[in-house]
C-alpha cells in the first residue's frame, strides 16, 4: 500500500534564482537522502547540538534561527523545490556553515538518517493542519510520529510545534501527551521567529499556539 503523505507536491513556479540554487548550491549545502544514519560531526565538522526542522518552507525563518544560534547545527527537511532553492540561496548569502538541507519526506529522514537520541530539538512550525475531517489522517502529528520523534531526541531534547489552528493544537496535545517518552515543557531549544504562515494567521485573526515537549531524562 502507498503510504499516506502529510504533504502534497504542488507544482509551484520555480524562479530562475531558485533553479540556479538547486543546480549550483545543492552540492555544497544539500544532503542527499540515503538509507543510512548520517554523522552530524562529519557533516558540520564539529560536535554541537543538532536541531532538525520539519517543513522549512521558503527558509526565511530557518535561516534566521540558524544565524541567531551559531553554537548549534541545523538540518532543514523540505520537499518542495522552490522552498529548497530559496533556502539554499539564503544559506549562501548569509554564509551559514551550520545549516544543511535535505529534500525528502521528513518521516523517512527521521527514521533512516537520524540516529536515536541524537537531536537537541525538533522544530515543527505551522505544519499543514488538514482541517477537513476526511483529511485528518494526513496530519503529520500522529502516534507513530510522536514515538519516532521521541526516540530521536536526546534525553532532555525539545519538541517545539506551532500552529494557528486551535483544533490541530488540541489534536497535537492529545497525541503527544500519550507518548510515554515525552513530557510537557515550558520552552523550546531556542526562540521561534515569526514565519509568513504565522503572519498570515494573525491577519486572519487566528490564535497562535506554541507547544513545548521534551524527552524525559528518566524512564
Amino acid at each position: 500500500m502507498r503510504p499516506i503523505r502529510s504533504y502534497v507536491l504542488r507544482q509551484g513556479r520555480t524562479t530562475p534564482a531558485q533553479k540556479r540554487a538547486l543546480e549550483e548550491l545543492s552540492p555544497k549545502y544539500a544532503v542527499p537522502f540515503k538509507d543510512a544514519f548520517v554523522s552530524a560531526e562529519a557533516m558540520f565538522g564539529r560536535s554541537a547540538p543538532l536541531v532538525l526542522e520539519i517543513g522549512s518552507g521558503m527558509g526565511e525563518t530557518t535561516a534566521a534561527i540558524a544565524q541567531a544560534c551559531p553554537e548549534a547545527d541545523f538540518i532543514a527537511v523540505e520537499v518542495h523545490g522552490p522552498g529548497v532553492g530559496s533556502l539554499l540561496n539564503r544559506i549562501e548569502k548569509a554564509g551559514l556553515s551550520n545549516l544543511r538541507v535535505v529534500r525528502h519526506d521528513a518521516l523517512e529522514v527521521l527514521e533512516r538518517m537520524i540516529p536515536d537520541a541524537s537531536l537537541a530539538a525538533i522544530h515543527l512550525f505551522f505544519p499543514d493542519p488538514w482541517p477537513k475531517k476526511r483529511h485528518h489522517k494526513r496530519r503529520l502529528v500522529q502516534p507513530e510520529f510522536a514515538a519516532l520523534a521521541a526516540r530521536k531526541l536526546a534525553p532532555g531534547g525539545a519538541l517545539h510545534a506551532a500552529t494557528d489552528w486551535p483544533e490541530y493544537a488540541q489534536h497535537m496535545e492529545e497525541v503527544l501527551s500519550r507518548e510515554a517518552l515525552l513530557e510537557k515543557a515550558t520552552r523550546g531549544f531556542t526562540s521561534r521567529l515569526e514565519t509568513k504562515f504565522e503572519a498570515r494567521g494573525k491577519r486572519l485573526g487566528h490564535e497562535i499556539r506554541d507547544l513545548y515537549w521534551r524527552r524525559r531524562t528518566r524512564p
